[in-house]
C-alpha cells in the first residue's frame, strides 16, 4: 500500500455506491418495476445501469417515451428506494464532517439522482447538504458518462474542473470525471478492482472505500484541500 497526497480546489462526490449504500432499495425497486413491465433478472439490470440517470434507464429498459409518465414512474421508483433504507458507507460521515468544518464551499454532490431523491436520500443518512447545494440528473442536459455533470460540480464549488477530485464508484461516473478534466478516484463498493481496471474509466487512484482517504488541516491562506489517498 502506498499513500499520496494531492492539492485540489474542489472534491465532487458521487452518491450512490459511493457515499450512501442504496443496493437493498434499489433491489426492491427494481423487482417490482420487473413485475410490473415484465423485464427479466433485476440484478443484471442494475449491474447494467449503474451510474446511469434513471431517467434515461426507464426509457430504455421500460420503453417509457412519454415524459408524463416517466415522472411519475421516477418518482415511484425512488420512493421505493428511500422506503428500502439506504445507510452512509464507511468513512463518508468523518470526510463529510471534515469538509464541513474546513472547507464547506469547496465540495459538492453530483448524482445521477433526482432533486426528489437525492436530498432525501443524504438526509436519511445522517449526511448534511453541501453549502453549495448539489448537482442532480435534473440539473444537466446530458448525463453520466458525458462531462456535463461534473463540469456544472465544478462550476457550483467556483473551480476549475482541471483542479477537482471526482470520487465515483461506477464506471460511468468515472468517465464522466476524467471527460470533465479532473482527476478521479474508483471507490471498490459497489465495482470490482479488476473490473475497473479493465475497462476505459482509467481513474488516477483506486481505493477500497473512503477510509482510505483523508483531508489535512487546513493552512492559514490557503485554498486548496490537501488530500491523502492510500491507494493499493
Amino acid at each position: 500500500m502506498s499513500a499520496q497526497t494531492i492539492i485540489v480546489d474542489a472534491i465532487l462526490f458521487d452518491m450512490d455506491g459511493t457515499l450512501i449504500d442504496s443496493t437493498p432499495g434499489l433491489i426492491k425497486a427494481w423487482e417490482q418495476f420487473c413485475k410490473d413491465y415484465d423485464l427479466g433478472d433485476p440484478t443484471k439490470i442494475i449491474h447494467d445501469t449503474h451510474g446511469r440517470r434513471l431517467s434515461d434507464t426507464l426509457k430504455d429498459i421500460c420503453n417509457i417515451q412519454d415524459e408524463e409518465k416517466l415522472l411519475v414512474e421516477i418518482n415511484r421508483f425512488e420512493e421505493h428506494v428511500i422506503m428500502g433504507g439506504p445507510t452512509a458507507l464507511p468513512g463518508v460521515q468523518k470526510l463529510v464532517e471534515d469538509l464541513q468544518s474546513q472547507h464547506p464551499s469547496r465540495w459538492t454532490v453530483v448524482t445521477s439522482a433526482t432533486a426528489f431523491y437525492a436530498p432525501r436520500a443524504l438526509e436519511r443518512c445522517g449526511i448534511p447538504l453541501p453549502k453549495k447545494g448539489i448537482i442532480t440528473s435534473d440539473d444537466v442536459e446530458n448525463g453520466k458518462p458525458h462531462p456535463d455533470p461534473y463540469l456544472a460540480g465544478a462550476k457550483k464549488c467556483g473551480a476549475d474542473p482541471r483542479r477537482c477530485l471526482v470520487i465515483e464508484d461506477a464506471i460511468a461516473g468515472l468517465i464522466s470525471g476524467r471527460n470533465a478534466g479532473s482527476k478521479t478516484v474508483a471507490v471498490c463498493t459497489s465495482t470490482l478492482r479488476a473490473t475497473i481496471q479493465a475497462s476505459d474509466a482509467q481513474p488516477d487512484f483506486i481505493i477500497d472505500d473512503l477510509t482510505r482517504l483523508s483531508i489535512g488541516r487546513k493552512m492559514e491562506g490557503s485554498q486548496g484541500i490537501e488530500v491523502t489517498i492510500e491507494d493499493m
